[in-house]
């Protein structure tokens, strides 16, 4: 009896170890495009929740805020939002007209999601940037949030293969040792990890909050910087849990193109 009491617990620790790898949620806010041209002046934003690299969705209700910063002027992009579907769950999208250069920082502050797996209740503060027209100042100022990632690389104009730097922030203070959950949004589902391991990367801030990981390939690439909140909130059964607050952070790197025959 024992043996098989023993070797049955031992298999449920490894099937929970193995969800808890493969786990990570991300808040999702996906332009278009990064950056703005004359060709190009309009931008199609997507805004979900789901395990990105896996493409498993889960419901995003409709955020509590969403705007957009720029020089410092935040503007109320909530009205803008239609219902939409991204992986089979409910999604939201909006568009919004560039109309003048500068670097765009748009965010996203859901309605604080239950994850009755982890006993707690998720609140991921998104946010993501395009700049527009050729500008290039102001991409390193935070937006205000309760906690955020400032990039230390330019979040624009990047290569596969780079390595983006950023620095947590929690009220506006450095995070020592942040822990911070990394993700490649898998979105035509052509890739596959190797084990479970492999599906959320993780890296560790320093004492400063300054976190640098490389990116291996071109696309969407988020990161997550995770911690816990100084108050509680009530689950579904009116009960005082604890809430995990995440400083979500959307980049798009690039791949080198090839020039056109007879070009030099």
């Amino acid at each position: 009896m024992f043996p098989r009491i023993f070797i049955s617990a031992c298999a449920a620790a490894i099937l929970i170890g193995s969800v808890t790898v493969a786990s990570a949620h991300f808040g999702m806010l996906i332009p278009s495009t990064n950056s703005v041209t004359q060709k190009q002046k309009t931008v199609d934003l997507s805004l979900s929740f789901s395990h990105p690299f896996e493409l498993i969705g889960m419901d995003l209700e409709k955020p509590e805020k969403f705007y957009v910063v720029k020089d410092g002027k935040k503007t109320d992009l909530l009205g803008t939002l239609n219902a939409d579907k991204v992986m089979d769950h409910k999604a939201w999208h909006s568009q919004y007209r560039v109309k003048r250069p500068g670097v765009y920082q748009f965010v996203m502050e859901p309605k604080a999601y239950w994850e009755p797996g982890e006993d707690l209740s998720i609140i991921h503060y998104t946010k993501t940037f395009v700049a527009a027209f050729g500008a290039d100042e102001g991409w390193d100022e935070p937006a205000g949030l309760p906690t955020e990632i400032v990039p230390l690389l330019r979040p624009f104009g990047n290569y596969a293969g780079n390595s983006f730097s950023g620095r947590v922030l929690m009220d506006g203070k450095a995070v020592p040792g942040a822990e911070v959950e990394v993700e490649l949004y898998n979105d035509d589902g052509a890739l596959a990890a190797p084990d479970d391991y492999h599906v959320t990367q993780v890296v560790k801030a320093d004492d400063n909050g300054v976190f640098s990981f490389t990116c291996p390939r071109s696309g969407w690439w988020g990161f997550a910087a995770l911690n816990m909140a100084d108050y509680t909130l009530k689950n579904p059964e009116g009960e005082e849990k604890e809430v995990e607050l995440g400083a979500i952070l959307w980049i798009y790197l690039d791949d080198y193109q090839m020039k056109s025959a007879g070009v030099n």
